[in-house]
């Protein structure tokens, strides 16, 4: 596994999103930590979660206890493990998604997540979206104060556009340390931001990776795969490295930046062992012009 760059930290150069092991849908528990634990074993240092994260009908926080406890089972060595959690968004009875970026919702949320990771501070705490009837400078506010505190150690923002990097930036000072937003072959929508990401040195972490490739958790069952379609380069240059066309999407992520970190999604230890593998799979000039060729669309931000 490469490692890069997290503020003053250096984490895998692919991390783990661990949002299909508790929403719906969602494998067993000894799937789910069998899965953590194959990430851990393949050098994956970084796992993201939230603490809406959860079922429809459910509570806040299954996905936060559910990495703990796996973390707590591991019989390995997870110091330089960091864990990412978000706060700012919930769920409706009927799996729709809510965003409350009230301060005070912020810090009491943080407070709970801290709890139920059991840890002294949280290592990555992120506003997990603006929301729109709140000023996002109040949200951030709350971050900071967070940061104050010592309930969090270090701060990112997710789904955002680039004047909102800035404010985020000029708001919590060298705390912030990355940005999450959506981006992969199918949805490059989010350019500006990750080139903003590259000059001030903070991690992007593309959510839904593999969109165009496979589905994302937030489409249906994460893992199926797409037909090639307009993405075609993804699948002929798999074959050409005797690699998936998941790994190729991972590996051309990797390439658009050095401050890139993906967070592929994963239910499963053998998903998660290829995504880790495609931190060594190097794309030469050619391959990545025929890739970068492919238009992505607009998305939605989750």
């Amino acid at each position: 596994m490469r490692y890069r760059s997290f503020g003053e930290l250096q984490v895998g150069a692919i991390g783990l999103g661990a949002m299909p092991l508790s929403i719906e849908g969602h494998p067993d528990e000894r799937q789910a930590f069998a899965t953590i634990h194959a990430a851990l074993d393949a050098g994956v240092t970084l796992i993201d979660t939230a603490d809406s994260y959860y079922a429809p009908g459910g509570e806040p926080g299954p996905g936060e206890l559910l990495v703990a406890r796996a973390l707590a089972a591991y019989g390995g060595d997870t110091d330089s493990v960091l864990v990412a959690t978000k706060g700012g968004r919930g769920r409706t009875d009927d799996g729709d998604w809510t965003v409350n970026g009230d301060p005070g919702h912020l810090k009491r949320a943080a407070r709970g997540s801290l709890a139920r990771l059991g840890v002294a501070a949280i290592g990555l705490y992120q506003l997990h979206k603006p929301d729109p009837n709140v000023p996002f400078a109040d949200s951030l506010g709350a971050l900071r104060e967070l940061l104050e505190e010592g309930t969090i150690r270090l701060a990112g923002i997710s789904n955002v556009d680039a004047d909102q990097i800035r404010l985020a930036r000029k708001v919590l000072g060298d705390r912030l340390v990355s940005v999450q937003n959506r981006y992969s072959p199918e949805v490059r929508n989010s350019e500006p931001e990750l080139r903003l990401c590259a000059e001030l040195g903070l991690a992007f972490m593309p959510w839904s990776p593999l969109g165009g490739i496979s589905r994302s958790s937030l489409d249906g069952p994460s893992g199926r795969p797409s037909t090639p379609g307009p993405y075609e380069a993804f699948h002929r240059v798999a074959r050409e490295h005797g690699a998936s066309p998941q790994q190729v999407a991972l590996a051309w992520l990797l390439a658009q930046s050095p401050t890139v970190i993906p967070i592929p999604g994963a239910s499963r230890p053998q998903s998660i062992r290829a995504s880790a593998a495609a931190a060594d799979l190097v794309l030469d000039e050619g391959e990545l012009a025929e890739l970068n060729a492919t238009a992505g669309r607009p998305g939605a931000a989750g």
